[in-house]
């Protein structure tokens, strides 16, 4: 079995106004001779990173593998960071991500040009065990060439579904936000769904969202409490920050 914890803890939100906020979700695993991350986020995320990796005792020299569910920026840009780590990602993403020109979207150019050069890259075919008790799927929708990863070799087996389900809310519904193929991205929540539903207990960590259980019911119940909030300068001292908890509102757009 893994250690499964969750390092930086995504958040089911947009910016109104400032484009993506990218508050993406990442994972330690550590067992079998292995430090894995299950993606590394966006610039914003590393000094909250570095720190929460001490804070479980470990090193970004220490870390063996990076593991990506896409090439989007909020979940793949910090490979960089963790320079004897073998990379993972889906081959189906890098050629798609490689074949892209730069546009006004969420998808890193130069980095995804770095992973497709680097040799420190391994691309994982679809349904691959590539690393022992870790099952890559195609979750294709979000991108073309979304993963999840099934963490089999745990009981009970945990989910990463990245954001081919990325909150509560899509799996709910049934529906998406932010996706290049409607259709594709409904088709995978059904199968995420059943890879859920198939083991009592089964954990399923989102890509921007707390992690969840299914309850007596069969619905979502998220295990931990959420924790998000903003410090804000709005008066005349740098001394004096206003705190905008974003924990929860009450009001729904």
């Amino acid at each position: 079995m893994y250690q499964v914890d969750v390092l930086i803890q995504g958040y089911p939100g947009k910016a109104v106004c400032h484009g993506g906020l990218g508050w993406s979700t990442i994972a330690l695993l550590r067992g079998r001779n292995r430090t894995i991350l299950i993606d590394v986020g966006a610039f914003g995320v590393r000094r909250e990173l570095l720190k929460q990796l001490r804070q479980h005792g470990v090193e970004p020299e220490a870390i063996t593998d990076v593991v990506l569910t896409h090439a989007h920026y909020d979940h793949s840009v910090n490979f960089t960071l963790f320079p004897t780590a073998t990379i993972w990602i889906g081959e189906d993403e890098l050629a798609w991500a490689e074949r892209q020109p730069p546009g006004f979207n969420p998808l890193p150019e130069l980095y995804v040009r770095e992973l497709a050069a680097s040799s420190r890259v391994r691309r994982v075919a679809a349904n691959e065990m590539f690393i022992e008790g870790i099952r890559a799927i195609p979750a294709r929708g979000h991108t073309p060439g979304s993963l999840l990863f099934h963490l089999e070799a745990n009981e009970p087996p945990v989910l990463f579904t990245g954001d081919a389900a990325k909150n509560r809310a899509e799996l709910l519904s049934h529906d998406v936000d932010a996706t290049a193929d409607r259709a594709e991205s409904q088709d995978t929540i059904d199968r995420i769904w059943r890879l859920w539903r198939a083991t009592p207990g089964a954990i399923l960590i989102p890509g921007h969202d707390l992690s969840m259980r299914l309850d007596d019911n069969g619905n979502p119940a998220y295990t931990g409490r959420r924790s998000a909030a903003i410090a804000a300068w709005f008066g005349e001292s740098i001394e004096l920050t206003a705190k905008i908890d974003l924990e929860k509102s009450s009001e729904a757009a």
